[in-house]
């Protein structure tokens, strides 16, 4: 299993715009969250480090909603490679998995491009003015390490947040599997990025 380190986009760095599909058949974009929270996770179905954090993913969602922290998911697979991804197989698993947030579908991959994203789970906080203040991982439990799925890196992000605060500034980065790009169309901030 290749592991694939987040790109770290600079803090600060607004929110950039998406309008996509959501497992519902509603159209969802950045802009039906103005003025809360926002935490854009890009995920699939199938990666082993989505699934490992998948039950414990769902439970912060619904706890952060009732904070006021909007939780989307973006899945930008490409599903000529990897079908298990596509938006009828994510709809299954938004029920299975019990994820009341957005579910989004990213098929030309533009928004992963524009986020910088590279790895399942890749996780991004923004504040209320959606200027990024936390990029990195969910916590330090990773699939076979043996530490407990408790979501603390993230949480911890949320709550400072929420309390006027800016989020500590040594954040690690996430790791997971690569997003899975269209044949020759991996960009460039990706190609050269280190398997980890």
């Amino acid at each position: 299993m290749v592991k694939t380190a987040s790109t770290m986009l600079p803090l600060g760095t607004e929110a950039p715009d998406f309008s996509l599909p959501n497992v519902d058949g509603t159209t969802v974009t950045r802009q039906d969250f103005t003025g809360q929270p926002l935490c854009v996770i890009f995920m699939c179905n199938h990666c082993p480090f989505v699934v490992h954090i998948r039950e414990a993913l769902a439970q912060f969602a619904r706890e952060y909603a009732g904070k006021g922290v909007a939780v989307v998911g973006i899945s930008s697979n490409d599903v000529g490679s990897h079908p298990q991804d596509g938006p009828e197989l994510m709809q299954q698993e938004a029920q299975n998995a019990g994820y009341d947030f957005p579910y989004l579908y990213d098929a030309t991959q533009e928004t992963a491009i524009a986020y910088r994203a590279a790895c399942t789970p890749d996780i991004f906080l923004f504040d209320a003015a959606h200027a990024l203040v936390y990029r990195g991982q969910f916590d330090s439990s990773r699939p076979g390490n043996g530490q407990p799925v408790t979501g603390e890196d993230l949480r911890a992000a949320c709550d400072a947040v929420l309390s006027g605060e800016q989020p500590g500034g040594n954040q690690t980065p996430s790791i997971g599997c690569n997003i899975k790009w269209k044949a020759g169309s991996e960009p460039e901030y990706f190609t050269g990025l280190p398997a980890v």
